[in-house]
Parts: C-alpha cells; structure tokens; sequence
C-alpha cells in the first residue's frame, strides 16, 4: 500500500487553466458595478447635503436663541414705570 501512495505522491497532477470567459466579470458585471458605484456617489452626496442642512439649522437657532435672550435682557433691564403707583414716594 506503500508504494501506491508513494506513487501517486510522486506524479504531478495536472495544471488546469480556467477559460478567461468564466473567470472575467464581463459585460453585465462592469454595469453591476457601475451601478454601484452610482448609487453610493448619490448616496454620499445626499447625506452630505442632509448634513449640511442640520448644520445650517443649529446655526440659525442658535442666533435666534441669542437674538430673544439679549431682547429678553434688554426689557429686563429697563425699568417699566407704566406698573409703578403714582402715589409712592419716589427714591
């Protein structure tokens, strides 16, 4: 039993070259993978631009926040006299 496994050891198998039809992509697989490659180029440029508007947005708030925060200071600081009792004596 030796010698046959010694035997088949020994000879070389035969080297098999695939066809280039069956190993290439072809023609429906470049237009898969441009397909691909399109749609992540829209995808990114989508979320891209859904970013920048969330950015825009916070920004606009914020100034908006600081606008009614300095009004709000401003008629905090002024004295009403209109809720004043015109008969109190005056300091």
């Amino acid at each position: 039993m030796l010698p046959v496994i010694v035997a088949l050891a020994a000879t070389p198998s035969p080297v098999v070259t695939p066809d280039d039809s069956i190993v290439t992509p072809g023609p429906l697989g470049f237009a898969a993978i441009a397909f691909i490659g399109v749609a992540v180029f829209f995808l990114v440029w989508d979320m891209l631009r859904r970013i920048r508007r969330g950015r825009y947005r916070e920004e606009v708030n914020a100034e908006l926040d600081a606008e009614e925060q300095a009004r709000a200071a401003r008629t905090a600081a002024v004295p009403d006299d209109d809720d004043t009792d015109p008969a109190a004596p005056r300091r």
